[in-house]
């Protein structure tokens, strides 16, 4: 599976299905905090997105806490992601210089390893020419890289809303070298995080996001507050035209453990995210 049809993957289904085995969220399922129920969780919340939702979004920390078990779990999990036609997203925000830089993406975007992913999010706060390993590799083998922009953690601010010499943002000249590399590409593979809780920001940083041409990955929307106006206001024609992929995680593994039960609440929160007229 490459990640050059995310575009109509995202016209199908908006929603990006994250999967964040926290301790409190295991709890509150009435499991142990072990390797075994880490598969448990991993394994029904996929189960519940399959045939419904076009891309999971596991979190790598939740996973690479239980040490070589939990990373066994991440790998059958981005396996059975692949067997059922899933998109993964990898939430692992790496980001390093040269070399280290090359052996994350070769861990992450080349297909033969095993914990590939069809996408991976990245950190460009190293200066954003200090991704070119990841993004020469996603190129390559048609995998996905989500940057992060804008993001909606107050701490962000003091960095992505900084100002360079010549005057323009810092996250203004992430998103700008991210179109960039996707102008040189025959399809845009380079995305962007970019928040659902940011308000006006973009547009008060003298980003045009509507304009951007990859996809963008929003969290916010769900636990952390952020409704279907929050993301037309933020994201304008490009939420309207599909380029947007919704993340939810809490909100929808809270119904668990039972697959049905997220499963009912997938369809609910797709049905409220697609856009009017598609």
């Amino acid at each position: 599976m490459t990640f050059r049809n995310w575009h109509d993957a995202a016209q199908a289904s908006p929603l990006c299905v994250g999967i964040d085995p926290h301790p409190e969220q295991i709890a509150q399922w009435g499991l142990p905090d072990t390797p075994d129920a880490l598969g448990t969780f991993a394994q029904n919340v996929l189960s519940a997105a399959t045939e419904r939702a076009k891309f999971i979004k596991p979190q790598s920390a939740f996973f690479e806490r239980h040490g070589s078990a939990g990373i066994a779990v991440l790998e059958d999990l981005l396996a059975q992601a692949r067997e059922a036609g899933v998109m993964s997203i990898l939430d692992a925000k790496r980001g390093d210089i040269g070399s280290t830089m090359a052996g994350y993406a070769d861990a992450y975007l080349n297909p033969a390893r095993p914990l590939a992913a069809d996408a991976l999010t990245v950190s460009p706060y190293l200066g954003v020419g200090s991704l070119r390993p990841a993004m020469e590799l996603a190129a390559e083998h048609g995998k996905g890289l989500f940057v992060l922009a804008l993001t909606s953690n107050p701490e962000g601010r003091e960095v992505q809303h900084a100002r360079t010499q010549e005057g323009r943002a810092v996250a203004a000249e992430v998103v700008r070298h991210a179109e960039e590399v996707n102008g040189q590409l025959d399809v845009p593979l380079i995305g962007l995080v970019v928040g659902a809780t940011i308000g006006t920001a973009a547009a008060d940083l003298g980003i045009d996001l509507p304009s951007f041409s990859g996809p963008v990955l929003s969290p916010g929307f769900g636990s952390q507050g952020a409704g279907v106006a929050d993301l037309e206001a933020v994201f304008g024609d490009a939420y309207s035209d599909g380029r947007v992929i919704v993340n939810a995680s809490r909100s929808l593994s809270r119904r668990g453990p039972d697959s049905a039960d997220i499963a009912d609440e997938i369809t609910t929160v797709i049905e409220a995210l697609r856009p009017k007229g598609r």
